[in-house]
């Protein structure tokens, strides 16, 4: 072991205790996470309006900040896109996270602060390295580099003074790093920044082929189609041949579920390890903490306050929202976050199900927007990674893209599921994979099951196989290639769909 991996993995194992001492604390961590953000903010606008200086309860802050979604945020957000503070947050807001559009606009832009920086994405990236080592104290990660896709950057158009930026939160990330973690990664920072998603890959390939690679860190998808490019340029048949020591994929963003397989077979080895995050534009919220589970613990002393909305109010105008204290096992919430960014019990728009209370590890279980519930089944996209990968599993295909939409009850016609699934190995049999899913998506969910029942409501999903490269093509279409741009797995109405059926050809869409 090197002099080098030693010192950075001595270091590392410190923090464990303090994540330790959040998990046999959480309350009161989290208590006073909201009592620092109250008090710092208070001499803001956004504080002088909602009386910060009268806020003394959790049921004071309860009754005086309001629930928002980024719509109702924005008129906020837009000062500072046009160079104002002090707005939401005291400190000099310099930089805006990017990410993917809303009811009333193509982008988000997230305020980005120095304590959120600091303080929750740098802080989270160190925990997870931390995690990792306490789980694997032999593990050589620290001898080589860590390859990073990242998103791209630019100065803001819409700050006359040029004195702010915005990106894709990697971009904003990579960009502030400290000067000495540059070293330990790759490629180089002009590289991994570039704006054209095709050239970058081309580049990030032949940039990276002789560099000693154990670590990477990014969106499933995009790797993916990374690391298949080397293997073409190098006729290697697996990446260990490329880079030998590899022994970390750091991942977030969209569900690693239905890729796993395909990472298996890209990287064929036992000692290859995979670790979650939820690192979101917004913040970073959970790291898997155990080994051989797909649970995230709830990162507690980040500079964010949680709170959490039942599922079955998220249409209310006036939902219940609960605290750490008050959720529950197995149940689908819709998360709330106050942040040392400015955002203000702002609805993130993500779902997800806490596993554990003791400490608080959860699950992501989709997006408040990403559902399908056009017959009363809600189905979740969990509850679609996890059927996928079902069949997946019985067939032995492999599944690079996919997405459902609902076919509603016509005119003689019964309603239905209907996808579209783009494999790297087709099923041998389709219409066995499409009983198999079907036969998982009523296990997994029972809403779901109620309503296949005898087809009285809802038939047998249907499935089109999409042309290789079809999700690519339609992602590219639309100015989402790379960064933090995903592909929607569900969705309540049929536009994605029907654009992406436009693109197939009349076979597949048979």
């Amino acid at each position: 072991m090197s002099i080098i991996n030693s010192v950075m993995t001595w270091l590392m194992k410190k923090r464990v205790h303090q994540i330790d001492l959040f998990k046999k604390y959480p309350y009161e961590v989290q208590q006073e996470v909201l009592h620092h953000l109250i008090e710092t903010a208070r001499y803001t606008e956004f504080g002088k309006k909602h009386a910060f200086q009268q806020i003394k309860t959790r049921q004071d802050f309860k009754n005086q900040v309001p629930v928002q979604s980024y719509e109702e945020f924005y008129p906020y957000i837009d000062r500072l896109l046009h160079g104002e503070q002090n707005i939401l947050w005291p400190t000099p807001i310099k930089w805006f996270a990017k990410s993917s559009g809303t009811t009333n606009a193509k982008s988000k832009f997230i305020p980005v602060s120095q304590e959120a920086l600091e303080d929750c994405h740098y802080k989270g990236g160190k925990d997870l390295l931390s995690i990792y080592v306490n789980n694997y104290p032999e593990t050589e990660i620290f001898s080589g580099k860590n390859l990073a896709i990242g998103g791209s950057q630019q100065l803001n158009p819409l700050d006359e003074n040029a004195n702010t930026f915005c990106g894709d939160v990697s971009a904003v990330l990579m960009k502030n790093l400290p000067f000495w973690a540059q070293f330990s990664r790759t490629p180089r920072l002009e590289i991994a920044l570039m704006d054209n998603w095709e050239e970058k890959v081309e580049k990030i390939a032949r940039a990276t082929l002789h560099e000693n690679v154990t670590s990477m860190a990014g969106v499933p998808t995009w790797t993916v189609v990374l690391l298949q490019r080397i293997l073409e340029i190098t006729g290697r048949k697996h990446i260990l041949e490329v880079w030998p020591h590899l022994e970390l994929f750091i991942h977030g963003a969209v569900s690693f579920t239905p890729y796993q397989a395909l990472f298996q077979k890209l990287i064929p080895s036992s000692q290859m390890h995979y670790l979650e995050t939820y690192n979101a534009t917004e913040g970073f919220f959970g790291i898997q903490d155990q080994k051989n589970s797909k649970e995230m613990l709830l990162m507690l002393d980040y500079g964010i306050y949680y709170e959490f909305i039942p599922m079955e109010d998220i249409e209310s105008d006036n939902p219940r929202l609960f605290d750490i204290s008050e959720v529950e096992t197995g149940k689908n919430y819709a998360m709330v976050i106050t942040t040392n960014a400015g955002l203000w019990r702002y609805k993130i728009g993500d779902t997800i199900k806490f596993t554990s209370v003791n400490p608080f590890r959860f699950v992501i279980s989709g997006r408040t927007k990403h559902f399908i519930n056009a017959f009363g089944e809600e189905l979740m996209v969990e509850n679609a990674e996890k059927g996928i990968a079902l069949a997946c599993e019985k067939t032995g295909a492999l599944v690079e893209d996919f997405t459902a939409a609902p076919r509603y009850i016509g005119d003689g016609t019964k309603g239905c599921h209907e996808w579209i699934i783009e494999f790297s190995k087709e099923p041998a049999n389709l219409p066995e994979f499409v009983q198999l899913l079907d036969d998982a998506l009523r296990s997994l969910n029972s809403d779901y099951d109620a309503k296949r029942f005898k087809d009285i409501v809802v038939e047998k999903p249907i499935v089109h196989v999409a042309e290789r490269g079809t999700f690519y093509q339609w992602m590219k279409k639309r100015g989402k290639l790379g960064g933090q741009n995903k592909v929607p797995r569900l969705a309540n109405d049929r536009k994605n769909l029907e654009e992406i059926m436009g693109m197939m050809s009349e076979e597949a869409r048979s």
